[in-house]
């Protein structure tokens, strides 16, 4: 080899370690700014500062013509198997409360998905929550349903399948068993679970939210008394979540007045049975209200509504991550709702994402 090319060949190979130490540090860099990202949104949400972006509404009222839809709300939705399982009440002339299941890949699909009502009830059933329950390995689906045959009749309910993916293969609805509340049924059922025990949260509407709770072995059965969990100036809607990785849980509730018709407030605890201390929870310092979220152009929604957080998992814990938040909602504008009874407001759906 003459001097030429081994010249030529030791220039080749600096070039070559010193673009692989450049990408080397890239990566670095790169990894240090999503770690400083990270720490940025924790640090954001644990001081109860948010601000979103609302998307352009993402799901609508099917049009069918034996049964007209005029709203879809109260969503619930889980990834798994890199689709988006969403399911929601749907409000139609006929049947004032169902429940629809709708699957899609991207969320520019969904407007386009096929829809599909659930046979677990011919009767009213609505404002579903969906997980997988790991130790019966099946899909729960709770909601609030009627039954004339139960007593009482209006209570929450249950539903499984095997597979989250078939929307006839849910199971009739059967009653949870969950205690009244000062002889109260009260309303959206979530439940959230620990390593021992499943927890139940429901608001009665009286500005009282409660939990009853059962061991894990005895679940959908065997709830406890219910105990007061927060009270305030609070509505409907309250869910609550794991902050993946923090050892702490978060309840985000909706309430009504203020800067927007409603808004969503945030509490913070060590544990689903602890004290719940306000982290968003004013007019002035909402969760999300119409205050700190920006719209699209055009406007569609005056208030943030009914709402679920997009998970980090899809089973029983409700796990989220804390450094990526987001949200599917129900909107509406004023105008659209002015005069109209509730059953006649025309909800849609649409995502909040973080705002820098």
């Amino acid at each position: 080899m003459n001097r030429l090319v081994a010249a030529a060949l030791a220039a080749a190979a600096l070039v070559a370690l010193a673009v692989a130490g450049w990408v080397v540090a890239a990566a670095l860099a790169g990894e240090a700014d999503v770690k400083a990202d990270t720490a940025r949104q924790i640090k954001r949400l644990m001081a109860g500062e948010f601000m979103w972006q609302a998307t352009v509404p993402l799901v609508a009222p099917a049009d069918r013509p034996d049964d007209p839809c005029r709203a879809v709300k109260d969503p619930s939705i889980v990834r798994y198997k890199d689709r988006w399982h969403l399911f929601c009440t749907i409000r139609s002339k006929v049947r004032t409360h169902q429940v629809e299941y709708l699957s899609f890949a991207e969320w520019k699909d969904a407007a386009a998905a096929p829809r599909h009502v659930l046979k677990a009830s011919d009767g009213y059933f609505c404002a579903p929550q969906v997980f997988y329950f790991t130790p019966h390995k099946k899909w729960y689906l709770i909601c609030q349903a009627s039954d004339d045959r139960w007593q009482p009749k209006y209570q929450a309910a249950w539903s499984t399948t095997a597979d989250v993916a078939d929307p006839g293969s849910w199971s009739a609805l059967k009653p949870l068993g969950a205690r009244q509340a000062g002889g109260k049924s009260g309303l959206d059922f979530w439940i959230i679970c620990d390593e021992a025990k499943a927890h139940l949260f429901f608001t009665t509407l009286d500005g009282r939210m409660w939990r009853e709770e059962t061991p894990l072995k005895d679940f959908p059965g065997g709830w406890s008394e219910p105990v007061l969990a927060i009270k305030g100036d609070i509505f409907e809607a309250a869910h609550t979540y794991a902050l993946k990785g923090l050892g702490k849980y978060l309840t985000l509730v909706e309430a009504q007045g203020g800067r927007g018709w409603r808004y969503y407030k945030a509490y913070l605890a060590d544990r689903l049975d602890g004290h719940w201390k306000p982290l968003a929870a004013t007019r002035e310092k909402a969760f999300a209200s119409m205050a700190n979220t920006r719209q699209p152009d055009p406007r569609w929604t005056d208030c943030i509504s009914h709402g679920e957080l997009l998970r980090a998992g899809c089973d029983e814990k409700l796990e989220v991550d804390p450094a990526d938040l987001r949200m599917v909602f129900q909107g509406v504008l004023d105008a659209d709702r002015a005069g109209k009874p509730y059953g006649n407001i025309p909800w849609r759906l649409g995502l909040l994402e973080p705002a820098p």
